[in-house]
């Protein structure tokens, strides 16, 4: 798989500097936008007691929220690649702090799908997208890197949310702990704040043809620069390689014709009907079995401190030599391995069954989550990133939807669990060895695309050739005709 082209890029990367502190800004930013949903599964069993709703019902909610996280994920690419990273974000920190606050005076559950669940997600998009985006445009060797540390903002935020969440409601309800919830996602404005766009410095380009006179010199060199400032956009996320018509796009579904984006997007919708769920009722199955609410609680807050460690040092093994070149077959193991785990579920038993069963969900979710991202913009580039995020999250926010929900159904139609956390491994194993089987053949048909490749290059020296001598007879003349006119 090649590398995301640094090479259709008008700029390089700094790779450093302010980039770091646009890390700690999508740290921020990613961890709200993931750990936020989880987190506030604390209170379902409280708001599904007050309500009299079913499992299923109170799993709308998170699922609500997911999924308009990434429908909305279109609308923020439009808007990112319009505005910029930095207003996008403090946009959507506005709009979940919104969210929170109405949702504390719901009356029904109908009210917290629309407050917490639209309005939220959709707050929530505009917070993932542009963070995922902007850090592309800080960096390319490193960015593995710089992604998994981004990442790692979702298990630390859930690990302090998680058992805050449990203080909050002891002390205030749920109704006072989302009104204290909207003041503290406010955060998201400050880190917004912090996505300076990058400074591009554009390199100069060599005039391709060759002068006839002097006057050919000058109006090639002011085509040069006119060429430099169409590629020079402040704006990350566009097409900045390529001419100004397509730097005008919006959202590129050409995508839908590239071999590897669709390997990447049939697989991730079958992934997120099973991704979701286990985490969403890992605490209310402990509470099911008579764990106590702290306890419970505690398993989430485990759970994400294995998933801190774990993203960046995946993003690190990402970021190796021998790994890097072939990073799609790591992400089929990290899905395949989740798979396993939750097909191992049933063999857990008592809480410290559970506890081990978090430690190694926790390694398999945050191997997912660090390279989920990574592994896109390997695939379709830099510049094509923006666009590919925003038609994966709009066509994702489907089984993001539905597979919460889902898994409740299997809760109430059986009255087990076991059953749900067998059918999300099964969801979960099965794109993994397809992300397997795909890829082996998607990079062995990049092998071959570039041997044609350089075969064509090298086809005909004799012309390559013949094209120097004829440029040099031209130069030669130019500078003749030069020097006369000059002595006349």
């Amino acid at each position: 798989m090649p590398p995301a082209a640094a090479t259709n890029l008008a700029h390089k990367p700094p790779d450093g500097g302010w980039g770091w502190a646009v890390v700690v800004a999508a740290f921020i930013s990613i961890g709200f936008s993931y750990a936020f949903p989880k987190s506030l599964t604390i209170y379902f069993k409280e708001i599904q007691e007050y309500f009299s709703v079913s499992y299923s019902e109170i799993a709308w909610l998170s699922s609500v929220m997911l999924a308009s996280m990434y429908a909305g994920g279109p609308v923020s690419s439009i808007l990112v690649n319009r505005y910029g990273s930095r207003p996008v974000v403090m946009l959507g920190g506005l709009m979940v702090s919104a969210a929170m606050v109405l949702s504390s005076f719901g009356t029904t559950i109908i009210h917290l799908y629309l407050c917490v669940g639209v309005i939220g997600g959709f707050g929530l998009a505009f917070n993932l997208q542009p963070a995922l985006t902007i850090i592309g445009t800080y960096f390319q060797a490193k960015r593995p890197l710089a992604n998994g540390l981004a990442m790692t903002g979702s298990p630390v935020f859930l690990s302090i949310l998680a058992p805050l969440n449990q203080f909050l409601f002891d002390s205030y309800g749920w109704r006072g702990s989302f009104l204290i919830l909207g003041s503290i996602v406010l955060n998201c404005c400050v880190a917004g704040a912090l996505m300076r766009p990058v400074h591009k410095q554009v390199a100069s380009k060599p005039s391709s043809p060759l002068p006839k006179c002097n006057k050919a010199v000058d109006e090639g060199a002011a085509a040069d620069t006119s060429m430099q400032t169409a590629y020079s956009d402040p704006e990350e996320g566009r097409y900045e390689g390529k001419g100004p018509s397509q730097a005008s796009k919006l959202v590129d579904f050409s995508l839908f014709k590239h071999r590897g984006f669709l390997i990447y997007l049939t697989g991730n919708v079958v992934m997120f009907f099973g991704f979701f769920a286990p985490v969403v009722f890992l605490a209310p199955y402990a509470k099911h079995q008579g764990i106590d609410e702290y306890s419970a609680a505690f398993l989430l807050t485990i759970f994400a401190l294995v998933d801190m460690f774990i993203r960046p040092f995946t993003g690190f093994l990402g970021n190796t030599r021998r790994i890097r070149p072939k990073i799609q077959y790591f992400f089929s193991f990290a899905v395949s391995y989740n798979g396993v785990c939750h097909l191992l579920f049933p063999l857990a038993s008592g809480y410290s069954g559970l506890v081990v069963y978090a430690v190694f969900f926790g390694v398999g979710f945050g191997m997912v989550s660090a390279l989920l991202f990574e592994v896109l913009m390997d695939l379709v580039g830099a510049p094509r990133f923006s666009s590919a995020v925003g038609l994966v999250t709009i066509i994702e926010c489907g089984p993001v939807l539905l597979g919460p929900p889902m898994s409740g159904a299997l809760v109430d139609t059986f009255g087990e669990y076991k059953y749900l956390y067998l059918t999300c491994g099964a969801l979960m194993l099965a794109p993994g060895l397809f992300f397997f089987i795909m890829h082996y053949f998607n990079y062995k048909k990049l092998k071959d695309e570039q041997k044609l490749e350089a075969a064509g290059e090298t086809r005909r020296p004799e012309e390559t050739v013949e094209l120097k001598t004829n440029d040099e007879a031209k130069r030669a003349h130019c500078f003749l005709v030069s020097w006369s006119f000059s002595n006349h």
